[in-house]
């Protein structure tokens, strides 16, 4: 694939686009751009990741020409080229970009997870590297990890629910743990079905409670934070993810629409900016 860049892979999907608040108006406009740089980086190699045509050795191609980029061993990629340069600006440590890109590289690989304990060694490379990247930006003390690891956890979890059959068809890419769908008797087959199995519904409706489990754990995580406007933030994010996961554990998300419409979100925001404001 001479001349191919990891840009020929991209979905054209934007920070606006997420489940979550990505870089927002709430942060401080000095802290926005190299979240955003780190966000457009990880967009793009969860494109290649993602894309639909491409072949797995083409996609791993692309991953480590974005990697080399980013280790300053190439100029091929623009977008590992600004990251790279946004970082080396701030100081910034680039370990959470190259956890990213072995959770990219895992999305071309692995198809399966063995269990609970398997999805979420996938998250402390998926997501968590995300919140910890968020925290370095803005000097947080590095003791806020464990309860943004816990958050971001949840939200990567909450993703994959709410998109299971999609990923199941597009991609046959399955994140619901193999021993919960045997136990329940359910088998990824069950994924292409209009409704969830009862043993299905019943496999979602557990990784959901074990959601709310972390969510429970990155509850005191808002207030932790020093910078307010990103506690803020993170206020929303949690209460976003608590209704979410609720949700995941009464609906089938197979039938069900679980994503919020925009003035849900914003009644869920504003009841969790005051309920932060009052606590902080």
């Amino acid at each position: 694939m001479s001349g191919v860049t990891a840009a020929d892979f991209a979905s054209g999907k934007g920070h606006h686009d997420e489940n979550f608040p990505v870089a927002s108006f709430l942060l401080r406009p000095a802290h926005r751009a190299p979240i955003l740089a780190f966000y457009r980086f990880a967009r793009l190699a969860d494109d290649v990741a993602d894309h639909a045509s491409a072949k797995p050795a083409d996609k791993l191609a692309r991953l480590a020409a974005m990697e080399a980029t980013l280790l300053g061993r190439s100029e091929a990629e623009p977008e590992a080229r600004a990251l790279r340069e946004v970082m080396a600006e701030r100081g910034l440590d680039r370990r959470h970009a190259l956890d990213l890109l072995e959770a990219f590289r895992r999305d071309v690989t692995t198809l399966r997870y063995a269990d609970w304990t398997a999805l979420i060694d996938y998250c402390s490379v998926s997501a968590m590297p995300v919140g910890r990247f968020v925290l370095d930006v803005h000097g947080e003390d590095r003791a806020t990890w464990e309860a943004s690891d816990a958050l971001c956890a949840a939200l990567q979890i909450v993703n994959h629910l709410q998109d299971c059959g999609k990923d199941y068809r597009a991609l046959d890419r399955v994140y619901l743990p193999q021993d919960m769908l045997a136990a329940a008797g359910a088998t990824t087959d069950d994924l292409v079905a209009p409704h969830a199995s009862p043993g299905l519904r019943s496999v979602i409706a557990a990784m959901a409670e074990r959601t709310e489990g972390l969510l429970d754990r990155s509850a005191p995580f808002a207030r932790a934070i020093a910078d307010r406007r990103l506690g803020m933030e993170v206020a929303i994010i949690q209460r976003l993810a608590v209704d979410l996961a609720r949700r995941l554990r009464l609906r089938d998300p197979l039938a069900d629409r679980v994503h919020h419409g925009k003035a849900e979100a914003a009644m869920l925001a504003a009841g969790a900016v005051i309920h932060w404001l009052v606590a902080r």
